[in-house]
């Protein structure tokens, strides 16, 4: 129990940082840089989830054309 309340006042300490840094002209260039970064690299995620589910897709379509022209035989 010792540790979660540590661990809570550590977060507390950590948001009212953030935030108090948030309040700079700096701070909020270091926090649009951030969210920038971050932003890039989710559509970064999603692009190569979108990729591969595509050519998985593919795959499993061609390996059902070759299941019925086997099963046609």
């Amino acid at each position: 129990m010792k540790k979660v309340l540590w661990f809570a006042a550590g977060v507390a300490v950590g948001v009212f940082a953030a935030h108090q840094f948030n309040q700079t002209a700096q701070g909020k260039k270091v926090f649009a840089d951030f969210e920038t970064k971050v932003r890039d690299f989710t559509d970064a995620l999603v692009d190569g989830y979108r990729e591969r589910e595509a050519e998985l897709r593919a795959a499993i379509g061609d390996a059902g054309d070759s299941v019925k022209k086997a099963a046609t035989k």
